[in-house]
């Protein structure tokens, strides 16, 4: 296949690209490398791998690439409620309106796989399942601008979405914000957290699972064409006290605590069904207690400031 996978150099597209070559794809990647990262530096020699050091706002520079493709994944976006909030105009300009010019420029026969989020399901009683019929009800600017958009790629039938569930695990291009990232980074360099809203649960997958999710559209389009899925781990809907507490099976030293004074800004609270992506084949490979295992193991290597997004 032919795909062009925008954002290619992030925290997700750092892993896919590298899978994608391996079983033989041609890769495209557009990135204009706003965290200055080198993460696909080791596999830069790869003829089969085309780097394109553009804006994805700047249509017109890059349709060509687009209308070349079997596949588009796009990837690129600004990630997550406090970096959406620090630039709104970034923001919304890169995650829904050069989609929209995008999805422009695109055939009704090429294959759009886009990752949006489960956030979008805001804040429920912590008790009741989301699945994919399930009320959205997003809270913050990336949220909405990711339900906008899923809208609009959706109404092309080709099109998959992914309501991804809180990403953990190491990439070339490390996050520290990602809320499991975080806390182990934190129980490692602080030894300790002070949580608001503790009880409040979401789910939770990791990196390695999101690029199998990816790989199964690939490869069996007709399951996954005109679908939205969760992506996430069945027995990872947990609160952050609960994830707190294994955490600190891995580092005893450890101990956090509830506040009663002050919020947690981001107000998500939520179980998810990931049993329609299952039913479509998807069985994940790494747990949270084995992906808090490799964070121990590998966060000793990154700097904090070095890789945060805000």
């Amino acid at each position: 296949m032919k795909i062009v996978v925008t954002g290619g150099a992030g925290y997700i597209g750092s892993v896919l690209v590298s899978d994608l070559l391996n079983s033989g794809h041609k890769v495209t990647v557009i990135d204009n490398l706003i965290y200055n990262q080198t993460s696909l530096a080791h596999i830069i020699g790869n003829k089969n791998l085309e780097f394109v050091f553009k804006d994805i706002r700047n249509v017109s520079d890059i349709k060509k690439y687009y209308t070349q493709a079997d596949i588009i994944i796009p990837l690129a976006a600004i990630v997550g409620a406090p970096a959406c909030a620090k630039d709104p105009l970034l923001a919304t300009s890169t995650n829904k309106d050069a989609i929209i010019e995008m999805l422009r420029t695109l055939s009704a026969n090429q294959r759009v796989i886009m990752p949006t989020t489960n956030s979008a399901y805001g804040s429920g009683d912590g008790l009741s399942y989301c699945d994919e019929q399930s009320e959205l009800k997003p809270l913050s600017l990336y949220a909405k601008d990711k339900v906008e958009i899923e809208k609009i790629v959706m109404e092309n039938h080709n099109a998959t979405s992914f309501r991804l569930a809180t990403v953990f695990g190491v990439s070339p291009r490390m996050r520290l914000d990602l809320l499991v990232n975080n806390f182990v980074h934190r129980a490692l360099k602080d030894k300790f957290i002070v949580l608001f809203e503790g009880n409040f649960k979401r789910n939770y997958i990791h990196l390695v699972d999101v690029v199998q999710a990816f790989n199964l559209a690939i490869d069996y389009p007709e399951k996954f064409k005109g679908q939205i899925f969760n992506v996430g781990l069945s027995d990872a809907n947990i609160s952050k006290n609960e994830l707190c507490e294994k955490i600190k099976k891995y580092l005893p030293d450890f101990v956090y605590f509830n506040s009663n004074i002050g919020n947690d800004p981001d107000k998500r609270n939520y179980l998810v069904s990931n049993k329609k992506i299952e039913d479509a084949g998807f069985k994940h490979t790494v747990n949270l207690d084995s992906g808090i295992a490799e964070l121990i193991k590998g966060l000793s290597i990154f700097q904090n400031k070095q890789f945060s997004n805000v």
